[in-house]
This record gives structure tokens, sequence and C-alpha cells, in this order.
């Protein structure tokens, strides 16, 4: 079968593998559709950040269930599913208590095995979410880059009522967006950087766009005097100048979430830290997207949220394309951050 193999020497590779085969453990064999590309893949591709090499990635896909063992219960032959790639061992303390993200025992499609750039996979049972009729296979490719944001959500308590913020619009920050609202935000405001993500998180609802390079942090506080109170600050670029950021910008009591993963150290001086203090506020790390029963309300929140029409992804694509195309693609990333996702499809010649 035909896959995208990821090299030691950072380059890409359309190659043909060996199909997989079903077992006891891995017993659902699936046809990938759509596989997309994640901010956390671009360092196992130019910085040898993988496991091993080589390797084929991709954890965010969806496709056809091809084939199932006999001790499948759950799954036939011909449904939709997409992949749920963590595979906690079920039986830690973190496990006990249903905090399958917290699990350090796991096994991740994708990244500790082989993922979905590849026309086939074969996966345990647990690691498969069957998709809704009303929900397509190119959005199931959506529902793990979704359930991030979902998850941090979640572990503040929701965002009914709640004045959101949004650092850093790229497509987790413009999912979460979109979530936010579905999940009666008072008001949603992003901020970034780009101006034409800030153009495009308006078009996906944003009440407020706030550019970072052309604002200060002073003025950015300012700027949100009206919506100081109830805030849910998420963070989700990864950089320590946006977790600066947040802390300068929040209100009272204000809830921040730290989504995005830091690839430089984090270093505040005496009177940055002085805010958490001296404004009360409540700083929650996010971990990946899982909770009890596994997977969580997470995947379900989003099958929902897909379901009334409330995500759109087509503005979130920056390119679309066959094995070939996808793998040009991003091989001209460079090492550099997407602009928007890069999906693999299976059903393009």
């Amino acid at each position: 079968m035909k896959a995208v193999l990821v090299n030691a020497d950072r380059t890409l590779t359309v190659g043909e593998i060996e199909k997989p085969s079903l077992d006891k453990i891995n017993n659902i064999l699936v046809k990938v559709n759509y596989s997309g590309l994640c901010g956390s893949d671009i360092p196992r591709v130019f910085d040898k950040g993988a496991h091993f090499y080589p390797i084929v990635l991709g954890h965010e896909f969806s496709g056809v269930i091809e084939a199932v063992d006999n001790n499948v219960t759950k799954f036939k032959a011909g449904d939709k599913v997409c992949c749920v790639p963590l595979k906690p061992c079920f039986d830690c303390p973190e496990c006990n208590k249903g905090l399958y993200s917290l699990c350090k025992n796991y096994n991740f499609i994708g990244s500790r095995r082989q993922g979905g750039n590849a026309e086939y996979v074969a996966m345990p049972e647990a690691t498969v979410y069957k998709l809704p009729d009303y929900v397509n296979l190119k959005q199931g490719a959506f529902f793990e880059p979704i359930t991030v944001s979902l998850h941090a959500m979640l572990l503040c308590g929701g965002c009914q009522d709640k004045n959101i913020i949004i650092l850093g619009v790229g497509t987790i920050g413009l999912l979460a967006l979109q979530a936010a609202k579905a999940m009666g935000a008072k008001k949603v405001i992003a901020i970034d950087l780009n101006d034409e993500r800030l153009t495009l998180a308006k078009e996906l609802g944003a009440d407020i766009v706030i550019n970072s390079g052309k604002n200060t942090p002073e003025d950015i506080y300012n700027l949100l005097a009206e919506d100081r109170f109830d805030q849910l600050i998420l963070e989700t670029a990864g950089v320590p100048q946006t977790v600066k950021l947040a802390l300068k910008i929040a209100g009272p009591r204000a809830q921040i979430s730290l989504i995005g993963t830091l690839h430089k150290d984090l270093e505040l001086t005496h009177a940055e830290f002085g805010q958490i203090l001296r404004k009360e506020l409540e700083i929650k790390g996010s971990w990946m997207n899982y909770s009890g029963p596994y997977p969580g309300k997470e995947w379900d929140l989003a099958a929902e949220f897909f379901g009334n029409g409330q995500i759109e992804i087509e503005p979130l694509i920056q390119h679309c394309g066959n094995i070939n195309s996808y793998s040009d693609e991003v091989v001209s990333l460079n090492g550099k951050p997407m602009n928007g996702k890069i999906l693999l499809s299976f059903e393009e010649k």
C-alpha cells in the first residue's frame, strides 16, 4: 500500500509498505480517506522529533472500516470512523480515575506507531470513534484537533456566559472560536499578529478581533475594559510571548487555559508573576483531549456541533491533495508553521 514516509534526513518519501493485517489487539482495519498534518508533526519531520525513522505520521484521520476481527462488537465493515489516537493502558492510577490524557503508559497512533498517512491502518477497537451519519469524512479528520480545545474548555467549566479570549487563531484557535460560540459564550475575542487570520476569525463569528502587533498589552487591556470579568483566556499559540500577554491582559479572577506547547523557555519577571497573585488568576494546563468515559465528552460534543452546522472547516484548509501534492506541501513548510490545515486525501487522484 502507498504511504508517506518521514526520514531522519528531513525528507519525505512516497513509497510502498506492507498492508497491515488484523490481530486480537489491532482488530480493526481502516481504509483512510483524509489525514491532517498537526502542528506537533512539524518538529517530527524537520527537527528529529519522532520516536523512530522512517515513520508514517498522521493522528488526525478519518476513513471507512474495511474489516474487523471476530472479537470486535461495536463496529462493522462499512462504518465511517475517525481516529482516537491515544491508547491508554486503562490500568494505571490515572486511568482508574478517568484521567486518560495523563496516562503514562500509553501508545499513540501516528507517533509511537504507524499513523494515517497511509492507505490503511490497523487499530485497536478503543482507538476508533464511529462518526454519525450526518458527519462527513472530511469533518471526521477535524475531530482530533477540535477536541483539543474542547478538553481545555471543559476543564475550565465550559464557556456559558463567559468572555472567551483566544490568543492565536491558527487551526486550533479557529476551531476553539467556533466551539466557544456553540457552547454559549457571551462574547468571543480573537487576538493574533496576522490580519488575514483575524479577518477569518471575524467571518467565523468573533465579536472582537485585535492585532497584538499593533497594540500594546496596555492597549488591549483597555480595549477589553467592558469585558474584564468572567474571562476565559485560551492560549493556543504555544510561545512565551502569548503566555505573558495572557497575564497582562487578564481581568480580575480570569481563567487562563494553556493549550499551546512551548518549545522555548518561559521566563517571568517578578512583576509578571505578580499579576497572577494580584489579579487572583486561575491558570490551568490542558493536555490532549480525553476524559471518562473514554474517549470523553469532548468527542461527542464535536459530533454534536458538526451535526448542528456550528463548525466550518473549509476556510481552515490551506491544502487538500493527493499523496504527492500533500508531501510537496509539507516539504515546502521547511519547518515553519502552517497557515492552515494541510490535508492528505486518498480520494484525490
